[in-house]
C-alpha cells in the first residue's frame, strides 16, 4: 500500500541520518525487558492471576516491539534493530520467521489470500473440504472472539511448527540454521526462569507464554477481512488507550499499513489528523473499542472461512447461521 496522497511526507518525521534513534522506542525496550526480568525474578511474591496479566502483557508488548523493529525502528541500522528484538522470551517464535513473514504479509493486493498472505485467517475451499466435521467446527469457534483468545494460540502453535515440520520432511533446511540460533536463545531464557529464578516451567508456559500469545490474538483478530480493494481490508479500531498502547497502535492498522515506516509514537497524532480520510481509504471498517469486537463477534463468526476467491467447486456450508459477512462486519 502505498502512502496516502493526503499525507505530507514532513508527516512522517524520520531523520535520514544514519545515526539517527528514536529514543521513544528504544526506552520502551529497556522498559519491557526490565519488566520482564522484575516479573520473573519477583513472581513468587505475584499473585498467580496478576502474574497471568503482567507477564501476558508484557510478552505481548515485546511482540509489539519485534513487530516495530522488524519494520527498521528505532535506528537506521538493521542489525541493531534486529539485536533488540530478537530475544526469545515469547518461546515459540524464532524472531527471523517472523520477520521475513510479516514483511510477505505487506505485500498488501495480496492482503487475506490463504495461498499468498502468511498471515491470512481464510482458507482454500479444498483445504476446507478437507478439513471434516471437527476441524470445521474448531476453525468455526477460533473466529470468534473467545475462541480465538483461548484456542488461538495453540492454533498459531500448530500451524507454524506443522509447517516447519513439512518444510524438513520435504528435506529442505533452509530454516534449520535460524531454529538453531532460536533453540540456544529459549535454552538461556529457560536457564533464567527455571534455574537462577526457580520458577517451574508449567507457569512460565501459562502465565507468559501463552498469555502472552493470547493478548496477541486480540489484535490480530479484527485486523483484516476481504475487500474488493486492498485498501478496504485494514481495519481500525479506536478509543482504546490501553491495548493501544500495548499494541503501539497498530489498532489504527490502516495507518500502519499505508506507512509501516512510521514510528507507533506517531501513529495516533497522524490518524487524528486525517481520521476522515483514512476512514474514507478503508471503506468505514471501523470499530468503537475492543468492546464493539466483542460485542460483535461473541458468538458470531468474524468472517466466512472460505476466501472469496478460492471457492471449491461445491457449495461451502455455513456453519453459523449467525456468522458475520464483509457487509455485516463493515455496518455493525
Amino acid at each position: 500500500m502505498s502512502a496516502p496522497h493526503f499525507v505530507e511526507p514532513a508527516a512522517l518525521g524520520r531523520s535520514k541520518s544514519f545515526l539517527s534513534v528514536e529514543w521513544p522506542t528504544l526506552f520502551l525496550a529497556l522498559f519491557i525487558y526490565l519488566s520482564w526480568i522484575l516479573l520473573t525474578w519477583f513472581w513468587q511474591s505475584i499473585p498467580f492471576l496478576l502474574l497471568f496479566l503482567a507477564g501476558g502483557w508484557i510478552i505481548a508488548w515485546h511482540g509489539s516491539l519485534q513487530h516495530e523493529v522488524l519494520h527498521g525502528h528505532p535506528t537506521r541500522i538493521r542489525r541493531i534493530n534486529d539485536a533488540i528484538g530478537w530475544a526469545p522470551i515469547s518461546l515459540w517464535l524464532p524472531y527471523r520467521l517472523y520477520k521475513s513473514s510479516h514483511l510477505q504479509h505487506h505485500r498488501d493486493e495480496w492482503l487475506t489470500d490463504p495461498i499468498e498472505d502468511p498471515e491470512s485467517y481464510y482458507l482454500t475451499g479444498p483445504a476446507w473440504q478437507r478439513m471434516g466435521p471437527f476441524g470445521r467446527m474448531i476453525t468455526a469457534a477460533n473466529n470468534t472472539l473467545p475462541g480465538r483468545l483461548l484456542i488461538g494460540p495453540f492454533i498459531a502453535l500448530a500451524a507454524l511448527w506443522g509447517s516447519e515440520a513439512n518444510r524438513l520432511l520435504r528435506g529442505d533446511f533452509g530454516h534449520a540454521g535460524l531454529w538453531f540460533r532460536h533453540a540456544l536463545g529459549v535454552a538461556a531464557v529457560l536457564y533464567w526462569v527455571m534455574v537462577v529464578c526457580a520458577m517451574p516451567l508449567w507457569l512460565y508456559l501459562v502465565a507468559f507464554a501463552y498469555a502472552g500469545l493470547s493478548f496477541s490474538r486480540l489484535r490480530s483478530f479484527a485486523e483484516h477481512q476481504y475487500a474488493g480493494t486492498k485498501e478496504e481490508r485494514t481495519a481500525i479500531v479506536e478509543n482504546t488507550p490501553a491495548f493501544g498502547l500495548l499494541f503501539l497502535h497498530n489498532n489504527l492498522h490502516i495507518v500502519h499499513h499505508s506507512l509501516p515506516q512510521l514510528a507507533w509514537y506517531r501513529i495516533p497524532a497522524l490518524y487524528r489528523k486525517h481520521r476522515a480520510d483514512f476512514i474514507a481509504l478503508n471503506g468505514g471498517l471501523i470499530y468503537d473499542g475492543y468492546i464493539e469486537v466483542a460485542r460483535r463477534y461473541f458468538v458470531r463468526q468474524h468472517h466466512r472461512p472460505v476466501h472469496p476467491d478460492h471457492q471449491a467447486a461445491s457449495v461451502i456450508p455455513v456453519l453459523d447461521p449467525t456468522m458475520a459477512t464483509a457487509d455485516q462486519a463493515s455496518s455493525g
